[in-house]
């Protein structure tokens, strides 16, 4: 019986590793692509707002086709289903330097966008399920992974655009060795099937309302993530009229707290709870959105990005995680509200932008601040008692709807 307990407290330390792995090798796959953005829009003889509009085709590809995962999921097991969906984002990495137009640009990262919101709802649903037989928080350390895959991405990005390496080459070898990663740590994850007499998932269907609302607060989240990324420097520069070097800070000062916020969240969930984690995070971007707001000088500012960022680190991994117990199939609902954040993410730059148009970037953050104040508000929506318990050192996870293969 010790020994039976040793070997799944191992296969499931084997599996929570695998997967940190996949989302590693998934932000990565972002890092690489976002940095050579440029050379794919001289490449194509583009103009900016021709490429803002191009960059719109990822998120359509995403929320159209994320709700596919679960069926494939369904059909071919959690393991399989997401080597599949990570090789497709892997490789789907060359398709954009490829594109000679416009038109092609948009379809390559149409193509981009849907493997990578079907990948992405594949692994996050899996590291739900993982998190649930290990009886303790994975899922923001996962989310950490993914975003220093994204900075390892982002730093091999920058190397191979200061040598001049054409993009075309830079993306078909990092494809090429991601794939071969990704297949390599999805051996590892936990093979994971549906129930025998379990309905398979209708490949298109609307969440459930708990993911709903539950995306709505990801959403307040991923608003106030993608304004201070994108915003933040312009802020500095313009309302604190503040050097070109510290107006970048506030940028690496935003990402810098939320990547330290997402690899220690699960020590922080374990001890204190999702709902009492969201809450002081909300608390704590709220606290930086009025320091923003109200700063004196651009150092304060500086810090109250940081704080933005520490605050909403957490919030989306939780919110994956509540999505993923709040009903009978995890990948829909996951689904549900990564199509929120998404959606988020896509507008919360432009909605921005808009308002200083009309108003300033002042106003701008003041919405910022009042989203952020949402999160503490509506941190109750994702209290779920849907984890397994630990038991004797191993997990005692509920069967729900999946079994591992190898019983």
């Amino acid at each position: 019986m010790a020994n039976e307990t040793g070997d799944v407290i191992r296969e499931l330390r084997r599996a929570r590793i695998a997967i940190a792995a996949v989302f590693c090798v998934h932000g990565t796959v972002t890092g690489n692509f976002a940095t050579r953005v440029p050379w794919i829009q001289d490449h194509t003889g583009i103009s900016t707002g021709l490429l803002g509009l191009a960059l719109a085709f990822p998120a359509i590809g995403s929320s159209l086709l994320m709700p596919l995962s679960g069926a494939i999921t369904h059909r071919f097991g959690a393991r399989r289903a997401l080597r599949g969906l990570l090789a497709l984002w892997t490789l789907a990495l060359a398709l954009p330097a490829l594109a000679p137009n416009l038109y092609t640009l948009c379809a390559a990262l149409f193509v981009f966008g849907a493997t990578a919101g079907m990948s992405d709802v594949a692994m996050n649903a899996l590291g739900v399920q993982t998190e649930d037989r290990l009886g303790r928080s994975i899922m923001s350390g996962l989310h950490g992974m993914w975003s220093a895959g994204a900075l390892i991405g982002s730093s091999a990005g920058t190397l191979a655009a200061h040598l001049g390496t054409d993009a075309r080459v830079h993306h078909l070898v990092a494809a090429g060795v991601l794939t071969a990663l990704g297949a390599f740590a999805c051996g590892g994850v936990l093979d994971l099937r549906s129930a025998p007499d379990e309905a398979p998932p209708p490949r298109f269907a609307r969440p459930p309302r708990t993911a709903l609302v539950i995306g709505l607060v990801a959403f307040c989240a991923v608003f106030a993530e993608g304004a201070s990324l994108d915003w933040s420097a312009v802020y500095l520069r313009d309302t604190m009229d503040a050097s070109a070097g510290l107006a970048a800070a506030s940028t690496t000062a935003f990402t810098l707290t939320m990547a330290v916020a997402r690899i220690a969240g699960d020590k922080a969930v374990d001890r204190f709870g999702a709902v009492r984690t969201v809450r002081c995070g909300g608390v704590l971007a709220t606290a930086g959105g009025l320091a923003v707001v109200l700063a004196p000088g651009p150092a304060v500012a500086v810090g109250g990005f940081a704080l933005i960022g520490l605050g909403v680190a957490v919030v989306v991994p939780l919110a994956f995680a509540a999505a993923g117990r709040s009903g009978p199939n995890p990948s829909q609902a996951i689904a549900g509200v990564a199509t929120i954040t998404y959606t988020s993410g896509l507008i919360a730059p432009s909605t921005i932008g808009g308002i200083a148009d009309l108003t300033s970037l002042l106003v701008s953050f003041g919405l910022v601040t009042l989203l952020a104040l949402g999160l503490v508000a509506g941190a109750d929506v994702l209290r779920t008692g849907g984890r397994a318990r630990a038991v004797g050192g191993a997990t005692e996870a509920a069967p729900v709807r999946s079994t591992d293969a190898a019983q």
